[in-house]
């Protein structure tokens, strides 16, 4: 009997799954022009030392982290109850595609104290490198950077500040290798909720200078952590956050157990779980006698160590968006359909221009966040927007898709069920609203807010004065919104406080992006991202009129080369 040879229906070019190549296996450094540009400004004389150390990361992680991503994603850890004598170990085992990705991590670590040193040294911005790397990582894999830690070096601090010496040694040891390499974990969240902090059940005892712990986290988002911080209530009533490791301090084992793993929609690289502590050791990170330079309210103490984690997830949605954007960007380049690629459709241009915009607006603000003036107000405004673009844009990916996007084989579906975290982690958009309420309430922290958006305005671009006088007169809305905002009832004032503190991202945002605008023409690089302050202006902070803005300039369409351009080359 003959064989019979069937022909695929895969004739035409658009089947070439050559021609699909997404962002995995690029170089994510060198094809992000915004994030080079960025640098630029940050590092100074020091970005000719840092080049190739940045070229070399974004081999990495657009290679083996994003390829061990994919696969952890697949392979996700387990938990190990017991041994075989049926002894509680609570390990958790990950697997190797995690490991593996870890190692080339840490031997490339922008955030350890010796490459630190070394930026210093030669005239680079070591906050400027670490938020880079942490940008590039967040596009591969965000449960990678939770299970790596947040908030590590505020750890390591108060623990200096805080922990008795033998104690503060071991943490030393932990984060040896910069805050990154620890694994920080916060534990905030019990059954009653993450924010209620009246209903906290977790409870602590003195113990001679250490404290026994006990209760039961419902949601710790690193169980694999090496520190963890856990918030409860001591026999004096009063909240503080406390250190606990996983050993005492005379190398037993703490009283960590791990009821089980949670079985999440995404971020499966980082093991999050029920954690119950049954008397463990443990240490206060604040003064609790009243007496110290150090007293204060747990409270006070919690918010500090939840803004650094804040900033921290706002970059994860920054990243999730840029690695959205540039799928999007490589497909739309090679589909076809009705007989060209979808990249040369208006309606897709429009899309497509959007995301890039928006993306540029996020990272401008989490990087101002990161590495320039330390606002109270920042985190929380940071978080709001860029946490909920991830989501978003993950979005729009998939549907520049279409069904392709919907399937987990292609990579786009892991970006949705990623990024749908990152509103909730540290807080959600509420939450967030209402700490901006108790910053200005308390801390008077619009002042500073609206010093440093004038601020930037003064080092905007002379090229594009209607832009500038634009961002100005918003800028005047948002001082006079605040005004009438607190003369509201309380009731009403709580409800309205989503709207104003998106005003206030948005201004933010459009001042920063007009700031960046400046230094880019003042240094010889063009007016793109004077065009990029001036579409996100019109989008978010100009009238739209009767016809909504269906009878304004199609910028979007016009310099739509130069928008992608300097967006992404590849």
């Amino acid at each position: 009997m003959g064989h019979y040879l069937i022909e695929p229906f895969d004739r035409s070019d658009r089947y070439a799954t050559e021609r699909y190549q997404g962002a995995a296996g690029r170089n994510w450094w060198s094809c992000d022009p915004a994030l080079r540009l960025l640098m630029r400004r940050h590092l100074g004389d020091g970005y000719a030392w840092a080049e190739p150390y940045l070229d070399k990361l974004g081999a990495l992680m657009g290679g083996l982290v994003a390829e061990c991503a994919e696969e952890t994603d697949r392979n996700p850890p387990r938990l190990e109850k017991y041994d075989r004598w049926g002894r509680d170990v609570s390990q958790v085992v990950m697997p190797p595609s995690f490991h593996t990705a870890r190692q080339a991590l840490m031997a490339n670590n922008f955030t350890s104290p010796a490459f630190a040193e070394q930026a210093r040294a030669n005239g680079a911005n070591p906050l400027a490198l670490g938020a880079a790397w942490t940008y590039l990582l967040d596009q591969a894999d965000i449960g990678m950077g939770c299970a790596l830690g947040t908030g590590g070096d505020m750890v390591v601090s108060l623990a200096e500040k805080h922990a008795p010496p033998d104690v503060r040694d071991r943490v030393r040891e932990i984060f040896a290798d910069g805050y990154y390499s620890g694994e920080a974990a916060q534990m905030f969240t019990e059954r009653t909720g993450g924010s209620d902090l009246a209903a906290l059940e977790a409870t602590a005892v003195p113990d001679g200078d250490s404290w026994l712990l006990s209760g039961l986290k419902w949601f710790a988002s690193n169980a694999n952590g090496s520190a963890f911080v856990v918030l409860a209530r001591t026999d004096a009533g009063a909240v503080a956050p406390f250190l606990v490791l996983w050993e005492r301090r005379d190398g037993t084992r703490n009283g960590v157990r791990i009821r089980r793993l949670k079985d999440k929609l995404g971020t499966r690289s980082v093991a999050s779980a029920e954690v119950e502590f049954t008397g463990a050791e443990a240490f206060p990170l604040m003064d609790l006698t009243g007496t110290g330079t150090g007293s204060g309210s747990g409270l006070g103490t919690m918010m500090k160590l939840t803004n650094a984690s804040r900033l921290g997830v706002a970059m994860m949605g920054a990243g999730v968006a840029r690695r959205a954007l540039v799928e999007s960007l490589c497909y739309a380049r090679v589909r076809e359909a009705f007989g060209r690629p979808l990249i040369d459709q208006p309606l897709m241009r429009r899309k497509l221009a959007e995301l890039i915009v928006e993306v540029e607006a996020a990272q401008a603000l989490v990087f101002d966040g990161l590495v320039g003036p330390r606002l109270r107000l920042a985190p929380a405004l940071i978080k709001l927007r860029a946490a909920r673009l991830g989501v978003t844009a993950a979005g729009d990916a998939i549907e520049v898709h279409g069904g392709n996007g919907y399937i987990e084989q292609w990579p786009v579906a892991r970006l949705l069920r990623d990024a749908q975290v990152n509103p909730i982690w540290e807080g959600g958009d509420n939450i967030l609203c209402l700490d901006v309420r108790r910053a200005m309430l308390k801390e008077n922290a619009h002042e500073p807010f609206i010093d440093r958006l004038e601020s930037a305005l003064g080092q905007a671009p002379a090229g594009d004065p209607g832009t500038v006088a634009l961002v100005r007169e918003r800028l005047a809305d948002l001082g006079k919104a605040i005004a009438a905002w607190s003369g509201l009832d309380p009731a009403v004032a709580e409800a309205r406080l989503f709207p104003l503190a998106q005003l206030m991202a948005d201004v933010y945002a459009a001042a920063v992006l007009l700031e960046q605008a400046g230094w880019e023409e003042r240094a010889g690089h063009g007016d793109r991202k004077t065009l990029v302050a001036r579409l996100y202006a019109a989008a978010h902070l100009a009238d739209p009129g009767p016809l909504r803005g269906i009878d304004r300039p199609a910028e979007e369409l016009d310099r739509f080369d130069d928008l992608v351009s300097g967006a992404f080359a590849g």
